[in-house]
């Protein structure tokens, strides 16, 4: 008793009869950053404020939509060079304004099975009617803020793909963008060890090892070696169905003029081959006309696009061209989506792989086995993982390992990731501990506590044994992990080991003919 019995009587003592239990962390919760339209909790800025929210209408109410997009669409004389070919004519297309892709890559994460997420706004994407200059410190001041929070296991940067340069320059690198990647490595393993970089690769649509960029090589050679257990990059990019037919039209081609000219030649020609009466010629003009008309209604404006689609076979492929631009997105956020739905169907002790892709019609380089080799195995031990398309079963994530796919320790994600939950559930449950004497009591109470936590994740299978003594090991005491001295400094050592299930990445079944038994 604490207090001493000075009155005769019968007193009750109550005692804890059980050790305290281990309150499991989050591992699916992802934090974004990137550009918004607006950054508002009611009257309140959230710029550079990590923000959390769980679906996408959380992301509408705070951060608004995406960008307005609209492309130049230019003539080009040699159809070597053009972006497509419409009509026998060569064109270019370049993105005029919105190539920020924070938006399209959030609506993806949520297609994909994604829930609770943060979000960065570091700034907003229009600027006085054009787009606002994207710039690496914005994402570093971003990065900086998520110290603070606690929640967030994964960063995932979208946006750092919207400043790649030209892939047609000679030689192109972006260099500073593999240095941030190697930022966001750093700020996951080297400072707070407990989150998972979700990486893109930049020139996710080109082959392997195309001559224009080699996507592949660039990214190994410049993005930093340190901490690579602590993150994991997805190969090629993917075409989406995120932005639908009714998301693009005439209004999109900044343009119009250039559009009108386009597809008044085709009605010209028409007429000449008589397919059209110069009367329906004359029709058609004046209702293309309409596309150069300034601030149409919404109404007036999905009335013409119907017309255009009917009058000009070229308007129906320029727009599916400009749909499939804007579809075309990096990967790594929709593989947040991909762990968020894996970790609460299955726990996050499963691969993230060899699962499908939701709103993925293909990825943007069909990838064979032997693409996929120097891919996985490689001797800089950056291994990337790909995605591939089968046939009858769509779009997969047909890998599941680290950057550091060398390691024999780290080279899974989901080893890592489990013992990143493993390590912060326990390190939580721990604090209670802090300041309690450093004796025997605390030690197996700690050590209660820990085993049957373990004895829990084991059952669940996340940890690989025919029984707990095989799954893992607690160690705390006396002579078994403290020196009498390190008692006396008030340090209590506590050592865990676990066996965590791995993946079956290669299976091999061997066949062999038998001699005829009857």
């Amino acid at each position: 008793m604490a207090t001493a019995l000075r009155t005769p009587g019968v007193y009750i003592v109550e005692k804890n009869a059980f050790p305290n239990s281990v309150v499991e962390v989050p591992t699916a919760v992802p934090a974004f950053i990137g550009y918004t339209k607006y950054a508002l909790n009611g009257t309140k800025s959230l710029h550079l404020q990590p923000f959390r929210i769980t679906s996408l209408a959380d992301f509408h109410q705070h951060f608004g939509d995406g960008p307005d997009y609209t492309f130049n669409v230019t003539a080009e004389a040699d159809k070597t060079k053009a972006d497509t070919v419409l009509g026998g004519s060569g064109y270019k297309i370049e993105q005029d304004k919105g190539k920020f892709l924070l938006y399209r890559c959030i609506r993806m994460f949520f297609d994909n099975g994604g829930g609770p997420c943060y979000i960065v706004s570091v700034g907003e994407f229009d600027d006085a009617g054009k787009d606002r200059t994207i710039d690496i410190a914005d994402f570093e001041a971003g990065l900086e803020t998520l110290v603070r929070e606690q929640e967030p296991t994964m960063v995932v940067v979208p946006d750092l793909m919207a400043i790649m340069p030209d892939p047609d320059a000679s030689k192109p690198t972006g260099k500073d963008i593999y240095t941030f990647q190697g930022k966001m490595i750093d700020h996951c393993g080297g400072r707070m060890q407990s989150r998972f970089a979700v990486l893109d690769v930049q020139y996710g649509w080109v082959t392997p090892n195309s001559p224009v960029a080699e996507p592949i090589s660039l990214f190994r050679n410049f993005v930093s070696s340190d901490f690579l257990k602590f993150g994991a990059a997805y190969y090629p990019w993917v075409y989406t169905s995120i932005v639908g037919a009714s998301d693009v039209n005439y209004r999109n081609v900044a343009n119009g003029a250039d559009l009108v000219t386009m597809i008044n030649a085709e009605i010209d020609k028409n007429a000449a081959e008589k397919k059209i009466s110069d009367a329906k010629a004359t029709e058609f003009k004046a209702e293309v006309a309409k596309i150069t008309a300034a601030d149409p209604k919404p109404k007036d404006v999905t009335v013409l696009h119907n017309t255009l689609q009917v009058i000009s076979p070229i308007y129906v492929s320029l727009i599916g061209e400009l749909r499939k631009r804007l579809n075309l997105l990096p990967p790594a956020a929709a593989m947040a989506g991909v762990y968020s739905r894996v970790d609460n169907s299955r726990g996050v002790w499963k691969a993230p792989a060899n699962v499908t892709m939701a709103s993925v019609v293909s990825p943007a380089v069909n990838l064979t086995s032997e693409d996929q080799e120097d891919l996985n195995v490689t001797l800089q031990g950056k291994s990337i993982n790909a995605i591939r398309s089968f046939i009858g079963e769509g779009t997969l994530v047909w890998g599941a390992r680290t950057l550091d796919g060398n390691s024999q320790d780290w080279r899974y994600i989901n080893v890592r990731r489990t013992m990143i939950m493993l390590e912060q559930s326990i390190k939580a449950a721990c604090k209670a501990y802090v300041f309690e004497p450093n004796n025997a009591n605390t030690w197996v109470a700690v050590k209660s506590m820990i085993n049957n936590y373990l004895t829990s994740k084991w059952k669940d299978g996340a940890l690989v044994g025919a029984k707990p003594d095989e799954a893992f090991d607690v160690q705390v005491g006396l002579g078994a992990t403290m020196t009498a001295e390190e008692i006396l400094d008030g340090i209590m050592n506590v050592s865990v080991k676990v066996a965590i299930v791995r993946p079956a990445e290669f299976i091999v079944i061997t066949f062999q003919q038998q001699m005829q038994k009857s």
